[in-house]
């Protein structure tokens, strides 16, 4: 009987986890359909939240990704030191620290943290309205919730996680330049002189290319995850956790399949 209600509690949950990916893409499908209704009428677009939003999760956020940034600079620098001091390899520094932060680690990291922080708070503030029954008195008064609420949200993300994901290669190469000043005695200028001979522009595109993948998961998932909010203020805080989890989980996802796609392309 154990073994028998396993079983029942496993098929439950992918049961659950199939009905929601099925939800997921419904709305992926509702909100591609609400901005093509947008571009036809340009009119439509609130440039109002839209500001609003760049600001909260774009300027707002630039204090906690620059510090990030800048400390995993100095981590990655500060852990390959050792190794390239036993090769006589100091200069090579440049290398680890700009291809590993330029194609991975700044957009991964910003992503994670815009999920973290904006993610969240969309979540919360949609599951806020919709226990208030907010969303049902704008769907009364003819106001369209997924164009007010949901895709100023997805537009200003794919403006804000770019800008910020090259705030965050500043940062993060400049704090390996100061690690490598300091463990293997490799100046500013002959780092950046080394930077720029290997790194490409290819590299930085790379990195860049990504982040509106990761801009649209992210505001996807954490809109999604508020409208499903039911009940009281306890569900408000259960969608906020799932729609951090599923955000990073799928940013993650999709950084894999990026690398295994680049790899394929050579790039």
């Amino acid at each position: 009987m154990k073994r028998a209600s396993n079983f029942a509690r496993l098929g439950q949950s992918a049961a659950a986890a199939y009905e929601q990916a099925i939800a997921l893409l419904g709305f992926v499908g509702e909100s591609a359909l609400a901005f093509a209704g947008c571009i036809a009428h340009p009119a439509r677009f609130r440039w109002r939240p839209i500001l609003y939003n760049i600001r909260s999760a774009g300027f707002d956020a630039l204090p906690i990704v620059g510090l990030l940034s800048f400390l995993l600079g100095i981590v990655v620098a500060f852990q390959g030191a050792d190794q390239l001091r036993q090769y006589g390899a100091n200069i090579f520094v440049a290398d680890l620290v700009g291809l590993s932060m330029l194609r991975e680690f700044a957009p991964l990291i910003t992503a994670i943290i815009v999920a973290g922080r904006s993610g969240s708070a969309y979540a919360a503030q949609i599951g806020s309205m919709a226990v208030t029954e907010e969303i049902d008195a704008m769907r009364t008064l003819g106001i369209a919730p997924l164009e007010m609420l949901v895709l100023p949200k997805i537009i200003a993300l794919l403006v804000a996680l770019p800008l910020l994901t090259v705030f965050a290669d500043v940062c993060g190469v400049f704090g390996g330049m100061i690690m490598a000043r300091a463990q293997l005695d490799v100046g500013f200028a002959e780092f950046f002189d080394r930077f720029t001979k290997v790194v490409s522009v290819t590299a930085y595109l790379i990195g860049i290319f990504k982040t509106p993948v990761f801009a649209v998961i992210i505001a996807v998932v954490g809109c999604f995850q508020g409208f499903r909010t039911r009940g009281g203020a306890d569900s408000v805080g259960r969608q906020t956790t799932r729609s951090v989890v599923q955000a990073i989980f799928l940013v993650i996802v999709a950084d894999g399949l990026f690398s295994v796609i680049f790899s394929v392309l050579d790039l």
